[in-house]
């Protein structure tokens, strides 16, 4: 059976961004095709393969759609089993995985997001909780060089794509990310150092250019 692969996919988007890292750190074969999801131009394959969202990403597994990152991530971790496991092998490891990596999902994702769509107080709470987010996760962390342990896990896939944004938040949040949680950033710069994950995670300037014009689309400057 052949495998087709197709990533449909936003450069800067967190969620795009999980599932380019996954299917690189397994070194699956596949077309990647960029949407552009700020400007509504969806194109017609991303309205067929997900009609319920419409957002990406999408894998398309030899014509099937697999929606939603954290699915697609362990699709991908199921399907393409014999190398670089992603969820652990013990069922409360496995379980703890999915918590954390949705715990980054909900949480810190929606406090990220607030600290630069928004102004003053809403802001500021934005900023706190992100914050506290980080620690939590630096506990969860703790002497492990990944959250994996020693290779790079589901949660480490999961989060790492929100190094791409730290400068949006640092410049809009007036806080520096290796002051407040130094382990968080210590742990970026050691899954930069995977190649799956350097050549998936866009320049940091790049994002924070498109942060201003989204952010004058939104009328909050």
């Amino acid at each position: 059976m052949a495998n087709e692969v197709v990533l449909l996919g936003y450069w800067p988007s967190q969620y795009g961004m999980r599932a380019r890292i996954a299917v690189e750190e397994k070194g699956i074969p596949y077309e990647y095709k960029e949407e552009d999801a700020w400007n509504y131009d969806r194109s017609p394959l991303l309205l067929e393969m997900n009609p319920v969202h419409k957002k990406t990403p999408v894998l398309i597994h030899n014509g099937k759609p697999i929606c939603e990152s954290l699915i697609v991530i362990e699709y991908i971790d199921e399907v393409w089993n014999h190398k670089s496991p992603l969820l652990p092998s013990d069922p409360y490891d496995r379980a703890q995985a999915r918590f954390w990596a949705d715990f980054v999902h909900r949480k810190v994702y929606g406090a990220a997001k607030r600290i630069w769509t928004t102004k003053g107080e809403e802001r500021e709470g934005g900023k706190k909780e992100f914050i506290e987010c980080m620690k939590l996760l630096e506990q969860q962390l703790g002497e492990k060089p990944y959250f994996g342990g020693d290779n790079l896990g589901f949660v480490d896939v999961a989060f790492v794509p929100f190094y791409s944004w730290f400068q949006v938040y640092e410049k809009f949040g007036k806080f520096n990310m290796e002051a407040e949680c130094p382990n968080i950033i210590a742990w970026a710069k050691r899954c930069l150092k995977k190649e799956s994950v350097a050549k998936t995670l866009p320049d940091q300037h790049k994002v924070y250019d498109l942060a201003i014009w989204i952010r004058k689309k939104l009328g909050v400057e």
